[in-house]
């Protein structure tokens, strides 16, 4: 029996296994399997539009959080310029309160007649006063706040001048020895610039708590302003999401779709060349079996009744019983051949009689131990069903005696009472040694859909690899082939 793979012929567009050089003749269909050299329609890709999307998204980003920065910025300046400042020129306009407060405190204790010391005695703490002033009221510039008019500026400035002015008058006419004169110039002058410079610090204050409120207005503004900006940033962000979201899923149905239609045009127009195959295989059996084997069957009778016409003794007598030697066992391995391309037992006998004939004689020629097991109740397989189950069978043997290593392979037949299920397992590499997969296992898993089956490839907890089919017990095959391409017995090459 001949087992491995055949050399291929060209049918239509496509490549068939069969018999090479001892096939006098191949076969060709009225209708041609698939148009050669169809290319599908190019579909524009998404990728420019995201792209964009992505740049403009990218470019917003960049530009709000510049924004927003800008912003912040300008908050921590005019929270450092408006509200520190004034608060710390809040704190020194309340130091020459104070220092107004003691000057007051100490020329009501110079006016009281109770007090032993001359008035020149107070010159110093004077002196001090003064120095704590000026320094105060040189902070207090520094630290005013810019739309204070001129006059404003040089307000205390000018008022402190004179009281300073008129209180060296006074400590003049005290050191002079008239004190009584310098009294009544402390009651009617000093006090009365005390009591104007108060006024003068406390509508400073007051306006420094307007300038506190207005600034704390104004950030109030810009932090709803900032807000509002986010508000509306976030709402461009997630429309523009929203859009590019629904172009992709646009996008990917479209390409899903396209992907779906191809992956069905594959698997359509892999079940029509194996539908084909098939037939090609079938029909090339047959000529096989019926017309060579006639043919061989007949020579070997034509040879017999020469023999036998011959003397006995004739030299001749040995070379015809030769010839008739070799045209029997070419008889047997074309009938071997053809029963390999499609064996007619599937047809005749049924799956499980022609897996209890292929087993033995591939364990034979294989070297490698297969152990069958069945189990259930057998039931009758349409012969389209059956043949791909014999192909499925024939495949994995294949793949376990050339990959796997093994030395023994199980077969495992189960009848169940709604489905077929085959095991074929092996101890060996499995597919994680296989550095290359070939289209045996596409076939596979096509010839699985035709029958409207699954087909699982596991892995063992013990290694190697177990292939499962599951096939439906009443099942008409998807053969399109055979109706839609009906082959042609008078065509020759």
């Amino acid at each position: 029996m001949w087992v491995g793979p055949l050399p291929s012929i060209r049918v239509g567009c496509g490549y068939f296994p069969c018999l090479g050089k001892a096939t006098p003749r191949i076969v060709t269909y009225n209708t041609p399997l698939y148009p050669c050299g169809v290319q599908p329609s190019p579909a524009r890709s998404p990728a420019s539009g995201l792209f964009v999307g992505l740049i403009i998204t990218i470019v917003a980003v960049v530009a709000y959080s510049f924004y927003i920065t800008l912003q912040i910025s300008r908050l921590r300046q005019l929270q450092n310029d408006l509200a520190d400042r004034n608060r710390k020129d809040s704190l020194q306009l309340l130091r020459i309160q104070n220092e107004l407060n003691s000057l007051a405190l100490a020329m009501r204790d110079m006016l009281d007649n109770d007090e032993p010391y001359p008035l020149t005695a107070w010159s110093a703490q004077f002196q001090r006063m003064r120095t704590d002033l000026d320094d105060a009221l040189r902070q207090e510039q520094r630290l005013a706040l810019a739309d204070r008019t001129p006059e404003q500026r040089q307000y205390l400035q000018s008022f402190l001048s004179q009281f300073w002015d008129a209180a060296d008058r006074t400590f003049a006419l005290a050191r002079d020895g008239k004190e009584a004169e310098a009294r009544t110039q402390i009651r009617f002058s000093l006090l009365a610039r005390q009591e104007a410079l108060s006024t003068a610090v406390a509508r400073l204050l007051v306006q420094n708590n307007e300038s506190e409120e207005q600034a704390g207005e104004r950030i109030s503004e810009i932090y709803n302003h900032v807000q509002r900006q986010v508000y509306l940033f976030l709402t461009a962000i997630l429309a523009a999401i929203l859009l590019t979201s629904l172009y992709v899923i646009r996008s990917n149905r479209r390409l899903f779709a396209q992907v779906a239609a191809l992956s069905e045009q594959r698997s359509d127009l892999a079940q029509k060349l194996i539908s084909t195959q098939e037939a090609t295989l079938r029909y090339i059996s047959r000529e096989l079996h019926d017309e060579f084997g006639q043919i061989l069957t007949a020579m070997g009778s034509m040879l017999g009744r020469a023999g036998n016409h011959v003397p006995a003794d004739s030299p001749l007598r040995p070379e015809l019983l030769e010839i008739r030697e070799i045209a029997q066992g070419t008889l047997e391995k074309v009938r071997s051949l053809s029963q390999a391309l499609h064996p007619v037992m599937l047809e005749e006998s049924g799956l499980e009689r022609t897996l209890d004939w292929y087993l033995p004689v591939i364990e034979k020629q294989s070297g490698i131990k297969i152990i069958y097991e069945k189990s259930g109740t057998p039931f009758a397989m349409d012969g389209n069903s059956a043949i791909h189950i014999y192909r499925i069978v024939q495949e994995a043997l294949n793949n376990a005696i050339r990959h796997s290593g093994a030395e023994t392979v199980w077969v495992r037949l189960i009848f169940l009472p709604d489905t077929l299920e085959l095991d074929i397992e092996d101890r060996g590499s499995g597919f994680a040694t296989t550095q290359r997969r070939g289209i045996g296992l596409v076939a596979m898993r096509e010839r699985a859909e035709l029958l409207r089956g699954t087909i699982e490839f596991l892995q063992p907890k013990e290694g190697g690899t177990l292939v499962r089919l599951i096939s439906p017990a009443e099942v008409s095959p998807k053969d399109k082939t055979s109706e839609r391409y009906p082959l042609e017995t008078d065509s020759h090459v």
